[in-house]
C-alpha cells in the first residue's frame, strides 16, 4: 500500500523540482528574499531595504529564483513587485521559520 506522502519519492518530476527549488534557496541571500516575501507581493525597492544589499545584487538573485520557476512579478507603472509563484515553496517557508526562528 503506497502511502501518498510517499509519492515524490516515486515521482522523477516532483523529486527534481523540489531539488531544484532546494538547490536555488540554498543560497542565503536568495533564502533571505524568500523569507521577506513570504506571501506577499513586494516591490524590489522594498526588497532591497529590507534585505539590505545593492539593487544590483538582488536583482541578479530574483533572476535566479524567477528562473527556477519560484517567483513571478507584475509590474504597476513604474514598479516590479515579486512574489512566490508557489504555494508549496510558501508552506516550506513558513515551516523553515517555525524550525529555525522560533525559540
Amino acid at each position: 500500500m503506497e502511502d501518498n506522502d510517499d509519492h515524490i519519492l516515486h515521482d522523477d518530476s516532483d523529486i527534481n523540482r523540489a531539488a531544484r527549488c532546494l538547490k536555488a534557496m540554498s543560497h542565503p541571500l536568495r533564502l533571505k528574499i524568500l523569507c521577506v516575501l513570504g506571501d506577499k507581493s513586494i516591490s524590489v525597492q522594498d526588497i532591497v531595504e529590507q534585505v539590505g544589499t545593492s539593487q544590483s545584487n538582488i536583482s541578479q538573485h530574483l533572476a535566479i529564483l524567477r528562473d527556477k520557476g519560484i517567483l513571478d512579478f507584475k509590474k504597476d507603472a513604474n514598479r516590479v513587485y515579486y512574489f512566490i509563484d508557489d504555494k508549496r515553496v510558501i508552506h516550506l517557508i513558513e515551516m523553515m521559520r517555525k524550525v529555525f526562528c522560533e525559540n
